[in-house]
């Protein structure tokens, strides 16, 4: 029965930590996650298609219009008193020959809005890569963190116990006691308090994974940076490629189009059209009728709409150049801030790291010297309250790397595309 038991046991522990394993996640899977289900980027993606679709039917007007008609009628002549019934079909084909470039002007529009929605969408899956990796950034930070926690709360601990075995032998004060059992009680709570951290960091990793019910998620990866960050850029080139930028500068050539199709309405308006149809009395008429001729229209008075319009298109042009303008030197204050912010993260790493091993170093031989009785509490104390901070200061940077390296990133435009494999 025992055996049974322990069989049980075992099993149970080994499916549950299969499936605790088959939910940590990496960052490439995470990827795949977003791009399958972010609400953000499918709503983006229709909204091209969208766009794809006006400029289509904008294209169609270049096309003929061919249109077919048929009629039957009954009238009674008011002579004879006699009925008859007339049958007619036809078939009317119109196509237009010149409107002052109006048309072809609206398809660049329609063609350049589109490059411009599509821009939008990088900008937005650049943007959900940013969020995703600071989510994923933050739950690796929080599970580290709770291991973190859980070795300073055992330090501080077995510190305890040293202290305790001090104080009763009467070589310590009931002082050093009581701090010693407050530092205990505050590494069990900040234990508690990054258990509850994670929960709130499963919660936002879900979101950015684009999925309506939380999951107890778990993430693996490495607090370390894999590109070569030693050698700066060129940020003007790296300027011209950002989606962002690229976005404007399809809209002040849309805002252009625009202007020269409202331009266009001084124009005339040419068309050739013609028809072939039969009438007839029977419901097969044989009597053949057709025309072909051309028509142009042109407007004489309109209330000064046409005049308004082109106002209101070289307003929008200026307005589309002054955006590019502006648009193009925050790229590339961005840019420069986050590069600088990149640099600074990494070499805070390195700082914190050494501070790290100077502070183990110190505490191992201040341990030493405190169970001899070579050195105060209150220096000993000190030296621990300082490999406490080191410890977390350093998950810290580390964190603050990855997520520094996010928005770099993000600031050159990269999207949730940049992390295929």
């Amino acid at each position: 029965m025992k055996k049974v038991c322990i069989i049980t046991i075992v099993f149970l522990f080994l499916t549950a930590y299969s499936a605790e394993a088959e939910d940590a996640l990496t960052w490439q899977e995470c990827v795949r996650h977003a791009k399958r289900n972010h609400p953000d980027l499918i709503s983006a993606a229709e909204e091209v298609k969208q766009t794809k679709a006006d400029l289509d039917i904008d294209i169609s007007a270049m096309s003929p219009d061919i249109t077919s008609a048929a009629s039957a009628k009954r009238a009674r002549s008011a002579t004879s008193g006699n009925t008859q019934n007339t049958y007619a079909h036809s078939i009317t084909g119109e196509q237009l020959i010149f409107d002052g470039f109006k048309t072809s002007s609206e398809v660049s529009n329609a063609f350049k809005t589109l490059k411009a929605q599509e821009y939008n969408y990088n900008v937005t899956s650049s943007d959900i890569r940013l969020n995703l990796r600071g989510a994923f950034v933050g739950l690796l930070k929080a599970q580290e963190l709770i291991s973190l926690t859980e070795q300073i709360a055992g330090r501080r601990k077995q510190n305890l116990e040293l202290v305790k075995l001090r104080y009763e032998a009467g070589r310590e004060h009931k002082g050093s006691l009581l701090t010693a059992e407050a530092d205990l009680a505050q590494a069990e709570f900040e234990v508690a308090q990054a258990r509850r951290s994670i929960i709130l960091a499963q919660r936002q990793l879900s979101k950015e994974l684009g999925l309506g019910k939380m999951k107890p998620w778990k993430v693996k990866g490495e607090f370390s940076i894999e590109e070569d960050y030693s050698l700066k850029p060129d940020l003007e080139d790296i300027a011209l490629t950002t989606p962002f930028l690229n976005e404007l500068i399809e809209k002040k050539e849309a805002a252009r189009y625009k202007l020269q199709s409202e331009q266009s309405d001084f124009f005339p308006e040419v068309y050739l059209n013609s028809s072939v149809g039969r009438t007839g009395t029977s419901i097969l008429p044989r009597g053949k009728q057709w025309s072909a001729g051309a028509s142009i229209s042109f407007p004489l008075f309109e209330g000064g709409s046409r005049m308004v319009d082109i106002t209101k298109a070289r307003s929008q042009f200026d307005q589309a150049k002054a955006d590019e303008r502006s648009g193009r030197d925050s790229v590339l204050v961005t840019l420069e801030t986050m590069w600088k912010n990149l640099q600074d993260a990494i070499a805070t790493v390195e700082v914190k790291k050494k501070f790290l091993e100077a502070a183990e170093e110190r505490a191992r031989i201040a341990t030493a010297q405190y169970e001899k009785g070579l050195t105060s509490f209150d220096d000993w104390v000190i030296i621990e309250d300082n490999l406490v901070s080191a410890r977390k200061d350093y998950l810290t940077a580390q964190a603050n790397m990855l997520s520094t390296e996010a928005y770099w990133i993000q600031a050159v435009g990269g999207t949730l595309e940049y992390d295929e494999e």
